[in-house]
């Protein structure tokens, strides 16, 4: 008994698992590049595995391949989307730089478990590759991939976390607190003014995103090798989009200039830029509640963020904020993602861009935790914490900001002897405005109410 079996490629014979799908190329690659121990993203190969799928449909209705040998390739497809496709792609995320090794690892599974269904011998290249090059590929499914993920997960989450945003605005529109800049304190805000600001932001990372899907949906599928679309059908890449867009529900179309497609990733850095300014969001969001929630004596304990686990192994009863952090680190993550895709998008050398693995890897990577991130931000942090009002009421009391609503009447200079004198003998600024000024108690109770502050104008 032995536990491999021997493949054959162009470079020769090798050994391979013997219950191993894929082939003497992926073999290749697996003892090429024990780099990091991390496989090409489980979206990206699921986007290629329906690349090939739609590119076998196409390939059969412009008579490139055989009905049958087209069956057999798309319900090999449709055989791997159904399990667990990822134990047969070992490939590591550094390799070639055109990501040739993976889309031969996935010619060589689609092409045994097409053989196994025909009963006859499938070929890697001239089949299951037809009309192909890595080079279009490759690129069309980091495209494809970006999509399907932006459609199904990232822009599913941020149209959560708005909405939960905007329902918690409305619960805590009673709450007035001090509002700060600088981190010091300054006029006084709604509570739900806050989380307006926090819901437009997300908002405009929606629309955003969603301006980006029209150039996403663009693909270089069709050019082959160097643009050209040498070895395609000329209707290839025309049919490929419409076989694609009925398996994902989307809307792809060939690209205008497959040359661009092929020697650049400008869509996919722009895309990771605005995947940044979603992190960079979620990073102000999070340390917004951060701060609100610190204490619960030394801080601001302006609210009370959901106790999820014990925050300390040496001091009891401690609670952290432990959503927020994790929000945190991601977007600090999502920011790192950011700057390796853009060093990967300048290697567009010539023909080709040669860093395509290390840019689908960051691209869905960041994908991939913005949603998760997104929704555990909305229903365990934003969602569940409780407003301090006591602490809120106590903090607005001696704000010698509140001052500012005197300008108009008393003048700047006057106010800030006011707010200075206040905050120096700790007092109400109300009540060291009424021993300097001619103004009424109650005429200073309705300039210096903090509720109507909030409402602007003079």
């Amino acid at each position: 008994m032995t536990d491999t079996r021997i493949e054959r490629d162009s470079m020769g014979e090798l050994a391979v698992p013997a219950k191993a799908l894929y082939g003497a190329q992926t073999q290749r690659a697996v003892n090429n590049f024990p780099v990091s121990g991390q496989r090409m993203p489980a979206a990206f190969i699921r986007a290629l595995i329906l690349a090939k799928a739609a590119a076998a449909r196409a390939n059969v209705d412009l008579e490139q391949i055989g009905p049958a040998m087209g069956d057999a390739i798309v319900s090999a497809c449709q055989e791997l989307l159904a399990g667990d496709f990822m134990a047969h792609f070992p490939v590591d995320v550094f390799q070639t730089g055109s990501g040739t090794s993976t889309n031969m690892n996935a010619n060589e599974v689609i092409a045994t478990l097409a053989s196994r269904l025909l009963a006859e011998q499938v070929s890697p290249n001239d089949h299951v590759n037809c009309g192909q090059s890595s080079n279009d590929i490759i690129p069309s499914s980091i495209h494809a991939s970006a999509a399907i993920e932006l459609s199904e997960r990232l822009l599913p989450a941020l149209g959560h976390l708005l909405k939960v945003l905007c329902e918690k605005s409305l619960d805590v529109r009673p709450y007035v607190k001090t509002g700060r800049t600088h981190l010091m304190d300054a006029m006084p805000v709604r509570m739900s003014q806050v989380l307006d600001g926090w819901a437009q932001q997300v908002q405009s990372n929606i629309e955003h995103l969603r301006a980006l899907m029209p150039s996403l949906q663009q693909l270089a599928q069709g050019g082959t090798a160097v643009g050209t679309g040498i070895n395609a059908h000329p209707r290839f890449a025309e049919r490929f989009c419409s076989e694609l867009n009925l398996l994902t529900g989307l809307q792809f179309t060939p690209g205008s200039n497959f040359f661009a497609l092929i020697g650049s990733q400008d869509t996919a850095v722009a895309l990771s830029g605005q995947l940044k300014t979603v992190a960079v969001t979620l990073m102000k969001i999070a340390n917004d509640l951060r701060w609100m929630n610190s204490g619960p004596l030394a801080g601001l304990a302006e609210i009370e963020l959901e106790a999820l686990q014990p925050g300390s192994s040496i001091m009891p009863g401690k609670v952290n904020p432990v959503i927020p952090e994790a929000t945190a680190m991601v977007a600090a993550q999502v920011i790192g993602n950011d700057a390796a895709i853009t060093v990967a998008g300048q290697s567009g050398n010539f023909e080709l861009n040669v860093m395509l693995p290390v840019i689908a890897h960051n691209l869905l990577n960041s994908i991939q935790l913005l949603s998760s991130s997104s929704l555990l931000l909305a229903d365990r942090a934003v969602a569940s914490f409780r407003v301090n009002q006591p602490k809120l009421d106590e903090a607005l009391s001696r704000n010698p900001i509140l001052v500012t609503a005197l300008n108009p009447i008393i003048g700047y200079l006057k106010a800030a002897e006011i707010a200075k004198q206040a905050y120096r003998e700790g007092r109400a600024v109300i009540d060291v405005a009424q021993e300097n000024t001619d103004l009424g108690r109650a005429e200073l109770e309705k300039l210096l109410d903090p509720e109507k502050l909030t409402e602007g104008g003079l």
